[in-house]
Parts: C-alpha cells; structure tokens; sequence
C-alpha cells in the first residue's frame, strides 16, 4: 500500500502541522471503516475528564484495528465529534500522540452526543 499526500499551495488555504487536506490509497487491497467510537471502557462507562476519554478512545480503537490485523499506521481520516469546542486542542494533540505525529487528514465537529458524559467520538477510517 502507499500512501500519497496531496497539499496543494494554490488556490486552497494550506494545511497546518497536524494534519493534510487528502491522502491517496494506492494498491490497498482493504477498507476498513470503524463506527462512532467513544472513550469508554469495557464495562461501557466513560473516563470522568476528556484525557481519560480521549486515552479510553484510543486504546479502544487500536483494539478494533488490532481485530481487522492492522494499527494506527494504517488509519488514513479521522473525524471527531466534540461535546465542546475547548476540547479541540487537546483532541488534536491526541490523535498527533496516537498517529507519532503522522498527519491524515481531519474533521473535528462540535455536537451535542447521544449521552452528556460522552466528551469525545471518534470515527476512523484504514486502508492496508
């Protein structure tokens, strides 16, 4: 699989540091696109601060990877559902930790969640 940037100059805003406007899938024999997934853990509750979320989040997803054989090397978009726009900056600084500072390109959306104590979701998609 290879993966190319695309982060035009002209005629577009540019990219900042932590993330780029596309990514291309070249010879990936496989999708895999993960759900809505919330910084819980395996009892269902959710991490009383976003830190712990967005680590419950995290780990939770490199499960779901680790289950299709492949790892946050693989993810190549994100988009993240936050309960608040404060939580931006520290969301970003996660994916930044969790990718080893490999950008992809990225939506972060301001919601109001399914349940109140549900600070962060994350939806993934991984070719490989």
């Amino acid at each position: 699989m290879e993966l190319v940037t695309h982060n035009p100059v002209d005629g577009v805003y540019p990219a900042t540091g932590d993330y780029v406007h596309a990514v291309e899938v070249r010879g990936a024999p496989r999708m895999l696109f993960i759900s809505g997934t919330m910084g819980l853990d395996p009892a269902g509750r959710p991490g009383a601060t976003l830190t712990e979320q967005l680590e419950l989040v995290w780990d939770n997803i490199r499960a779901i990877l680790a289950s299709a054989g492949m790892t946050v090397d693989n993810i190549v978009r994100q988009t993240s559902y936050l309960r608040d726009v404060a939580y931006a900056e520290e969301n970003a600084a996660a994916r930044v930790a969790a990718l080893g500072g490999r950008a992809i390109p990225t939506t972060a959306i301001v919601v109001q969640t399914l349940e109140k104590d549900w600070l962060i979701e994350l939806e993934i998609v991984a070719a490989g």
